[in-house]
């Protein structure tokens, strides 16, 4: 008997959406991780830039969900060449920073776990 398979997460179904795109346009080709690595800081800079001298509550809206996205995208074809899982991964992050910053001596605080 075959071993029941889990549904699909979000994460999963937005990546296999975003190789969709990508397998359609024959662009895995240029999707090496360097590569990638590379746009995901080039788009986290447009993303930066919204920002940039001025309030940030006046940051365009839609600007910066499509360079979010942006972000999210090349992240998710990164995680995917690499074959991380990435909803696995940021869990496991969420622990090991649980155990850095816990609430009783961070909430509230903006210190490194290494800042007394």
């Amino acid at each position: 008997m075959k071993p029941k398979r889990r549904p699909k997460s979000q994460i999963g179904k937005l990546t296999d959406a975003v190789l969709k795109f990508r397998d359609a346009r024959d662009w895995k080709q240029f999707h090496n991780s360097k590569d990638l690595s590379l746009a995901i800081t080039i788009e986290a800079a447009e993303l930066a830039e919204l920002f940039l001298w001025k309030d940030a509550k006046k940051a365009d809206k839609r600007a910066l969900a499509d360079e979010l996205a942006d972000v999210i995208v090349y992240c998710l074809l990164l995680a995917h060449e690499n074959g991380i899982d990435i909803e696995k991964a940021i869990r496991s992050k969420l622990k090991q920073n649980a155990k850095k910053y816990p609430v009783a001596k961070f909430k509230g605080t903006a210190r490194k776990y290494n800042e007394e």
